[in-house]
């Protein structure tokens, strides 16, 4: 812990604290307490005695008391805030705006351009001397005095730059808008977290920043503690304090042995209250932050991962690779892993990899065309016109040169799709604003995008799928099997009275049933909800808890065995008058059962519990329960002598030979709006896979409610022990091949265990048996969930039962903890996904065609038709303005309605690249007519061949206007990117959409009409505007014409989507959109990988299909094909039956097995 450099931090900082302290009113100083915070274990115990006598003594200093609390007293909070400090620490500070303007400076396209208007302006400013020395320069000065246009020169320089701003302003502005609304995300997170406080004796939740020294905290399993404090009364307490020490061990902590907690530690097991003795940057948190210096990149630990997550469209690439088993990852994946240390998402990855490739085109391209230019330049010159080089005109050749690489810039600008990362950017963070509303809240901005390729969801039961509302419905008393709550007359007093105390006592104090809020409302349920359900049989049977609590304080419990994930159970231990001791035990009915020896009869007196009758009881009580979705929960109970005291460390005697009381029966009833839900995820293709702790008849039976299963079908809903016994080797472990032939039938996997969540969540994200690898979310709300979420490709959190260890690992926080709001995530992430596409598809037509202009036309008419500043508005126009009308279209159910994507399809499908090719075809002819024949046609003077510096010609801004206005239209066009007809449908839903193309629209006419110079614009009349507007439409009539041409006729498109990805694993799939239709299990057979068909019959033809298929197929197919051999060799065995076939090798999970 570095006790020695934290002990001399505090000496040199806090020397004269002790004694204003003390005059402070309290009987301890910051510095005394900080110090006693250094301490562990035994020392500490010693510590507490020596100075403050007892744990008393010490609340007395601190002017509290360990059962009450503080008052509350506004005055006294504010003293403790100003004496001990508040519990903050202080965030780093946000990056200005001028940094902001500053990095988006660092692009190096936007350096290049600075530096080429530079010298543009530069050069425009020289005056060649000797005044005639132009004639001799020859072509070079032609046309440069004409109508005193020399001076206008600089024009062109500073407006590059002017636009240079602008574009760095927008990308600053963006990037600060951004940070600020992660910030609002942020502090809303934190105000979320909530703490549980005693003050004036009640117990009450509290934002942590209001929690002071002084203070009683109430913890229990699952919190992330956020002060230090002192133990005051613990019950079986574990801590996992590797956040400080980075030890993984949980450390055990008692008010007698070890009593010091720490902030920033999470509660593993157990319950218990302390003292908080240090808050904010005091605290062994706060004070390690200071050390690091607060404002450095290491923010408060559970902010890490949020703050990291600001820093713009690299933040994507901040998720931190899923795989907790770093050896274990996928051979594919090693190889991207090498690439970067962090995983990308999917999205991102296949951005990036396209922006590299374009970027590498546009500089080739920008190059060639500089050589060109400069070598027509230089031969037409010096060559054929036999021209000397003279030193007076140095300046002007230099100037046509640095108009060349003006141009050769502006085509490198334009092919550069720099708005890539800032459409990225802006559909995120549109899609994260409006998933609040969704009740997703969402931490790691790829998560979202992430979430429209999942392929499976497993999803916890209890909340998720079911309201959590808890209610005893059923319950086995005396011998009597009752369907529903019995009236109390009908029990003995003895087995009433022994079921009110097991109940009462033997759950957390914190578990209460306040009356309704609203009249005619349902009573409110605090803490644990099965203990609710427990507490509301009390008050069903007319009686209550309140009164056995009040008369047995929670300080009075001789010992807890706190309930955890092994021992499924709970047992509080009491001392009775006499001075001998009772054990109550509650938890899972088969697990509590196997312990009883003795059960209550009628009369309420024990009699003897044999295994038939166990094995009845299971078969008569708790699986018809079970079967109607029941969770059902035994309560029993065990006396001990006083002397000699059991020992209370050996749990398996303690727990053993009890005595049953009752079985109850508690329901918690799926939510009404689940089964739909389910029903659209598996419509989109998502496997939802229920994984529980209960018991697997009552997960069967919600199963079945939810729609997860359906009678008849051939799943496998399997139990913990179940699914280790088929996964595990003789060795005990985990083997992939094992693994692979059971999750895609896996549908329920009841009694789990975390670790087999775990399990499971890796088995299916390193399996290979589908060619897509699975994209898996996982729901989890306990402490416990932490590494499955972590491990999943997106972990959801509960925002209400969830507890923060929970929150901690997960992605997106849900804050209704309802599984409809997870359907609503894979919406958003699908939208993102195809906002990008629509982006691109549109980004990428503009570019093929500004950029083959841009080099043709220098080519063979010395000058660019668009010029730079045109461009840069062009550049500005599909750049920031299009991602922002098309990266914020609102989702649609459509989205549902198809499979995901998944990892390899090529980002630009071939309907995309029909679109992209057709209008590009269109665009090129539209402008190279205009730009060649043009002048005929409009019957106006020719621009080309312009000497420099000549005025802006009618005809160059006849060719921009169209292009700006092709570009218009064709924006309309890339709404749909799967070839739909209509393209104006839902057009009216997105305002950000229509007006930016009214404005963009509108800017075009002012930039036209009143642009001039710095534009290169000359203004046009009504007529040619007519014509301009004409050609633009043609856009909308032109993209019919493309739908109505199948994709099937276009053979060489699926070459075209292979573009994308050149040096893509092998495994890609080339996956083609009139594939689309056809089901899953076919498209496997393309991969070459064989289903084996009992049946004579059916042999014959489905070797022709998979002939068939293996011509077609793709290079992967082959290779794949080698590796599946053995695989399949090893499938052929598995056939169980005539009438059923394994299909594991190739069934995906996607489809059912009926499917085939």
């Amino acid at each position: 812990m570095g006790d020695l450099t934290n002990s001399d931090y505090y000496s040199k900082n806090q020397r004269n604290d002790g004694s204003s302290n003390h005059e402070g009113g309290f009987g301890v100083s910051v510095m005394e307490l900080r110090e006693l915070m250094e301490l562990r274990g035994s020392e500490a115990v010693v510590k507490i005695q020596e100075d403050y006598g007892d744990m008393d003594g010490l609340c007395q200093r601190l002017k509290t008391s360990p059962t009450e609390g503080l008052t509350g007293d506004v005055t006294d909070l504010d003293k403790r805030k100003e004496v001990y400090g508040e519990n903050l620490i202080p965030p780093k500070k946000p990056k200005t705006f001028l940094q902001l303007v500053w990095e988006a400076l660092q692009d190096v396209t936007l350096i290049i351009l600075e530096v080429a208007a530079l010298i543009s302006l530069g050069l425009s400013f020289y005056q060649p001397p000797g005044g005639d020395s132009g004639e001799s320069c020859g072509t070079a000065a032609a046309g440069a005095e004409d109508e005193g246009e020399a001076e206008a020169g600089w024009i062109e320089g500073a407006a590059i730059l002017l636009s240079v701003v602008c574009v760095v302003l927008v990308t600053a502005f963006n990037d600060w808008s951004k940070e600020k609304q992660f910030r609002g995300l942020q502090s809303r997170i934190e105000l979320e977290q909530k703490f549980q406080v005693v003050r004036g004796a009640q117990v009450i939740q509290l934002p942590v920043a209001d929690i002071v020294v002084g203070d009683i905290a109430q913890i229990k399993y699952g919190d992330l503690l956020p002060a230090d404090g002192v133990l005051i009364q613990g019950n079986d307490l574990k801590i996992d304090e590797s956040s400080l020490t980075g030890e993984s061990d949980h450390v055990k902590k008692a008010a007698d042995r070890d009593p010091m907690l720490l902030s920033g530690t999470h509660v593993m097991e157990g319950s218990g209250r302390m003292l908080v003795t240090a808050v904010g940057v005091n605290s062994q948190t706060g004070i390690i932050f200071t050390l690091l210096g607060a404002g450095e990149p290491g923010e408060e630990e559970k902010k890490e991962k949020k703050v990291k997550k600001q820093d713009g469209a690299a933040a994507m690439e901040m998720q931190p690779l899923k795989s907790a088993e770093g050896g274990e990852m996928e051979e594919k994946e090693k190889k991207k892993a090498n690439v970067s240390k962090k995983e990308k998402s999917v999205l991102q990855g296949k951005l990036t990899k396209l922006a590299v490739q374009i970027g590498k085109a546009g500089l080739v391209m920008s190059a060639i065309t500089v050589i060109i230019l400069v070598l027509y330049f230089a031969v037409d010159n010096f060559v054929l016109q036999k021209r000397p080089w003279l030193t007076e005109c140095t300046p002007i050749y230099v100037q046509y040169f640095v108009k060349f690489f003006i141009i050769g810039v502006t085509v490198l600008v334009v092919a550069v799709p720099e708005g890539l990362p800032l459409a990225v950017t802006i559909s995120l963070a549109y899609s994260v604003k409006k998933m609040m509303k969704d009740n997703n809240l969402v931490r790691h901005l790829d998560a979202c995008e992430t979430m429209g390729n999942a392929t499976a969801i497993c999803s916890d039961k209890t909340g998720t799928l079911t309201t959590n509302r808890m209610t005893a419905v059923a319950c086995y008393v005396g011998d009597v099997h009752y369907k529903e709550i019995p009236d109390p007359g009908l029990l003995s007093v003895k087995s009433l009275d022994i079921l009110v105390n097991a109940i009462s006592l033997n759950s957390a104090y914190t578990t209460k049933i306040l009356p309704a809020t609203k009249e005619g409302g349902l009573p409110m349920q605090v803490g644990n909800k099965t203990e609710c359900g427990l507490l509301g049989l009390v008050l069903d049977l007319k009686r209550d808890y309140q009164p056995v609590r009040n008369q047995i304080p929670e300080e009075k419990l001789y010992k807890v065995y706190t309930f955890n994930s092994v021992r499924k159970s709970m047992s509080t231990v009491i001392k009775l008058p006499d001075g001998s001791f009772r054990m109550y035990s509650k938890g899972a009915s088969e697990i509590v059962l196997k312990k009883c020896t003795k059960i209550l009869n009628q009369e309420g007196e024990p009699r003897l519990f044999r295994p038939r009758d166990k094995d009845e009881m299971v078969k008569k009580v708790i699986e018809p329960m079970a079967c109607d979705g029941l969770r059902t929960i035994c309560v029993a109970y065990r006396d001990f002598p006083g002397d000699p005291e059991p020992l209370w460390d050996n749990e398996n005697d303690i727990l053993n030979e009890l005595t049953a009381v009752c079985v109850v029966g508690i329901e918690d009833p799926v939510r009404p709006e689940v089964p739909s839900a389910i029903v659209r995820c598996q419509r989109a293709g998502i496997t939802v896979r229920m994984v529980t702790g209960d018991n697997i008849n009552t997960a069967r039976a919600i199963a079945i409610k939810c729609g997860i299963i359906h009678p008849g079908e051939d799943f496998l809903c399997i139990d913990g022990k179940e699914f280790n016994r088929r996964i595990r080797n003789e060795k005990g472990e985990v083997e992939q091949e094992r693994m692979d032939k059971v999750w895609p039938k896996l549908r329920v996997l009841a009694r789990s265990s975390p670790t087999d969540k775990h399990t499971l969540v890796k088995g299916i994200i390193d399996s290979c048996l589908t060619e897509q690898r699975q994209v898996v979310a996982v729901t989890g709300d306990g402490t416990n969930d932490g590494p499955a979420l972590k491990k999943a490709d997106v972990g959801f959190a509960m925002g209400i039962a969830g507890t923060d260890v929970a929150k901690e690992a997960s992605d997106i926080i849900l804050t209704d903890d309802n599984f409809s709001s997870i359907v609503k995530a894979v919406m958003w992430g699908r939208n993102v996904y195809d906002s990008i596409s629509k982006f691109l598809q549109f980004q990428l037509t503009v570019n093929v065609v500004a950029v083959i202009v841009a080099f043709t036309g220098a080519c063979i008419t010395q000058d660019s038709p668009l010029k730079a500043v045109q461009m840069l508005w062009v550049n500005l126009i599909m750049d920031t303005f299009a991602s922002l009308a098309l990266a914020t279209e609102p989702p649609t159910e459509a989205l549902l309605k198809r499979k995901p994507y998944g990892r390899n399809k090529p980002l630009i499908s071939s309907t995309m690249t029909k679109n992209i090719l057709g209008h590009g075809i269109y665009q090129l002819v539209i402008i190279f007519s205009l730009l060649f024949v043009g002048e005929q046609i409009f019957d106006i003077d020719s621009g080309r061949h312009a000497p420099l510096h000549s005025p802006p010609s009618e005809h160059y801004t006849i060719i921009f206007n169209t292009f700006v206005l092709m570009q218009l239209f064709n924006e309309i066009n890339a709404r749909k990117i799967h070839g739909e007809r209509n393209v104006f449908d839902g057009i009216f839903r997105n305002p950000i959409f229509c007006s930016i193309v009214f404005g963009t629209f509108a800017i075009q006419i002012v930039i036209v009409q009143f642009g001039g110079k710095p534009f290169s614009c000359t203004p046009l009349d009504l007529e040619k505007w007519g014509w301009c507007t004409f050609l633009g439409l043609g856009e909308l009539v032109w993209g019919q014409v493309i739908a109505t041409i199948p994709n099937s006729k276009l053979r060489f498109l699926r070459g075209a989507g292979q573009l994308t990805k050149k040096n893509e694993m092998p495994g890609d799939e080339d996956m083609n959109e009139d594939n689309e239709e056809i089901d899953h299990a076919e498209r496997e057979l393309r991969r070459g990988q064989v289903l084996w068909f009992r049946g004579l019959n059916r042999i014959q033809t489905q070797i022709d299909v998979v002939n068939t298929f293996k011509s077609g197929s793709s290079y992967q197919g082959q290779l794949r094909r080698q590796s599946s051999t053995t695989s399949q060799n090893q499938d052929v065995t598995h056939v169980s039956s005539p009438s059923h076939v394994s299909l594991s090798n190739a069934l995906s999970p996607t489809s059912p097995t009926g499917q085939c």
